[in-house]
């Protein structure tokens, strides 16, 4: 039986003033997420809280946080590292930006005042707001430059990229191959584990593959298989919530040993049993049938 917590996929939404925050934010709720103009960045991680507890019925959140926030801002890193450490919640940063001209025309038409101009110097305003971002936009997952795009041209685009966010699936596939087939084509990570003490020098175990109890036993006993699966596996957990937040659909892991029975049966039977409850996973040997 699955129990994987809900996944909620979090859009921080930063940058200028005045380089389309407000056009962002109302496409995403055109798009089902719920969102929350000008929230203290300090409050990121209670709000995070309030979402997960919502049972599954808010999955996709939007946040604006901005200079708006005042000296709430500076603590963003810290709400940020606090929200990572709680799991189940995927966000991305998406920061927004135009040159300079574009701001300052955007603030006279719209006769607004920019929240860090002193005395009604916008340049000056925008300069300073650069500096004080300069940090979160390194941060930032997206970085959309608003300068040449009109207010529907960004609404489209956020559109495009942001509708399905929540029907993204990473489908992993781990096949076992052997070295001297050839290397699978197909895969995106390979792993070698040919150091691994090899039970084809066993007679009894030598008609057998990876997936047979006495095999995959002799594999597991050793303290470097277990060494290296405490590393892949530390490796494989980080990079597969990555993957899924960079829109990639499809993984191959590849782990190869001489011939493909043994070993890399057993190892690639191990991995798809640690990630099988997160992921939609299959397992393949492509080789454990060939001599």
């Amino acid at each position: 039986m699955n129990t994987m917590q809900t996944e909620i996929n979090l859009l921080i939404i930063t940058g200028l003033s005045g380089a389309g925050k407000s056009v962002t934010i109302d496409a995403l709720e055109d798009i089902g997420f719920f969102c929350v103009d000008n929230l203290p960045p300090a409050l990121i991680p209670k709000f995070g809280d309030l979402i997960l507890q919502s049972q599954g019925k808010v999955t996709k959140v939007g946040l604006v946080c901005d200079m708006r926030g005042g000296d709430f801002f500076n603590t963003v890193f810290d709400a940020l590292q606090e929200l990572e450490q709680k799991g189940h919640v995927n966000y991305q940063i998406v920061f927004l930006e135009a040159d300079d001209s574009t701001i300052v025309r955007r603030f006279k038409e719209t006769r607004r005042r920019h929240p860090m101009a002193k005395d009604g110097r916008v340049v000056e305003g925008i300069h300073e707001e650069r500096r004080m971002l300069d940090d979160i936009r390194g941060k930032a997952d997206l970085i959309i430059n608003t300068t040449n795009l009109k207010a529907s041209a960004l609404r489209q685009q956020i559109v495009e990229r942001f509708s399905h966010i929540d029907q993204q699936h990473l489908k992993v596939d781990i096949m076992s191959f052997g070295f001297k087939h050839g290397v699978p084509i197909e895969a995106d990570m390979i792993f070698d584990v040919r150091f691994l003490p090899n039970p084809h020098y066993v007679d009894h175990l030598r008609p057998k593959t990876g997936r047979d109890a006495e095999v995959y036993e002799y594999v597991m006993k050793w303290p470097i298989t277990t060494a290296f699966l405490s590393k892949l596996t530390d490796m494989v957990d980080f990079l597969l919530p990555q993957f899924r937040k960079e829109g990639k659909q499809q993984l191959v892991i590849g782990i190869g040993c001489t011939g493909g029975k043994h070993r890399s049966v057993a190892l690639a039977e191990y991995l798809h049993e640690h990630i099988k409850d997160r992921e939609w996973t299959t397992v393949v040997h492509r080789d454990s049938e060939k001599s």
